[in-house]
């Protein structure tokens, strides 16, 4: 009786129960990749929206700020002609520009405290535009920052005194005064991932 039970003891695994095991484990392993290959998958998503987010969240801020400081200030472009405090047509590749104030000057650099700014969408890319000099010269080349990539449209609009939207700025004005500054402007991003994002934004100084 004890022999037997000693017998069974130190029996080892059969061919067919090895295999079972190792099917089993088979299974077990293709279902934990799976799962972690989705968690890293959803991760991975999750980063690229949230920085795509960021991205965005960071260009209307700036776009903002450029906008909210608009000053009646016209400008000479590099040809010696005079611009109007904002300009938005579709002439160029510049769509919006305009002379802003408040521009923050800690290091006491030799600039005025009033500078030119613009926006223009290059290669799918929204860029930012700005210009060391208000009346810039024949070779004056701006400093671009680019804000967000994947753009396939950029399309802005303009408040205008009768509260009437405008596609350009300054509109075509007949008899009587001239707005300098819209009451708003709205700007539109055609994203590849995301499709349109519009942002409104006001001009605290749109006066007649």
């Amino acid at each position: 009786m004890s022999m037997s039970h000693a017998g069974l003891a130190h029996r080892g695994f059969t061919l067919l129960e090895l295999m079972v095991a190792i099917a089993v484990f088979a299974v077990m392993s293709v279902l934990a990749y799976g799962g972690l290959s989705a968690v890293t998958n959803t991760r991975e998503h999750t980063d690229r929206e949230t920085g795509r987010m960021a991205e965005l969240q960071q260009a209307f801020l700036i776009l903002q700020r450029d906008v909210q400081q608009a000053v009646e200030r016209d400008i000479r472009d590099q040809y010696g002609d005079r611009q109007p405090a904002m300009r938005g047509t579709e002439l160029g590749d510049v769509r919006l520009e305009l002379s802003r104030a408040g521009y923050r000057n800690p290091a006491a650099q030799a600039r005025a405290a009033i500078v030119r700014v613009g926006y223009r969408l290059k290669d799918e890319t929204l860029e930012r535009l700005s210009w060391s000099a208000l009346d810039r010269g024949i070779e004056a080349e701006p400093n671009v920052s680019r804000l967000v990539e994947q753009v396939d449209a950029l399309d802005i609009r303009y408040l205008g005194a009768d509260e009437q939207w405008v596609d350009d700025w300054p509109p075509q004005q007949g008899q009587g005064a001239v707005q300098v500054l819209p009451l708003a402007v709205e700007v539109t991003l055609d994203l590849k991932d995301w499709g349109p994002i519009k942002r409104l934004f006001v001009v605290p100084g749109g006066t007649v």
